[in-house]
């Protein structure tokens, strides 16, 4: 599952968070390894990726701790690195997951192409949660202290795929 928070809702946006971790559909409670980084905004920014005012706006709206977490300047990589670990990350994933098919994947992609890499996924290997959860239902409670938090997001969506392949008896 990825999850990215942005500063705007375009998909040539500047991301200022991607969390993603791994985890198995038919396995309830089944998490794997995690990642979670905070590319450089100048460097993006710099190379003509998009800020929109009435994103950051928002952000500012937003509890002190959730935006200092998204927009902070400590603990940021390159671009470069975030690509280096993300395609490390991919390597033997059967399918990437995402909340909805379109923003986090084609910001991303997006962002690969700018940059003239490939994506570390083919498009016959993305899902989408969204589209899960409106056909089942949402199964997550809202949890207002990790919102917007791509990581935490990301484990909530995993665990609410999990707990729909379940209850539909979805299996290998």
């Amino acid at each position: 599952m990825l999850d990215i928070e942005s500063l705007s809702t375009r998909p040539d946006a500047v991301i200022l968070t991607l969390g993603a971790v791994k985890f198995d559909p038919y396995t309830p409670d089944s998490f794997g390894d995690t990642l979670y980084l905070r590319p450089d905004v100048d460097d993006q920014i710099a190379q003509g990726r998009y800020v929109e005012d009435d994103t950051v706006e928002w952000w500012g709206k937003q509890h002190p701790d959730v935006r200092e977490e998204a927009l902070g300047t400590e603990g940021r990589v390159s671009v470069d690195e975030m690509h280096r670990q993300l395609n490390r990350f991919c390597v033997g994933v059967k399918n990437i997951w995402a909340q909805g098919s379109v923003f986090d994947i084609g910001c991303l992609e997006n962002l690969y192409r700018q940059y003239g890499w490939p994506a570390p996924w083919y498009y016959w290997q993305i899902r989408d949660s969204r589209t899960l959860f409106g056909i089942h239902g949402d199964p997550r409670e809202k949890n207002k202290e990790d919102l917007h938090n791509a990581l935490a997001d990301c484990v909530s969506q995993a665990q609410a795929v999990q707990e729909i392949y379940k209850a539909l008896r979805i299996s290998k």
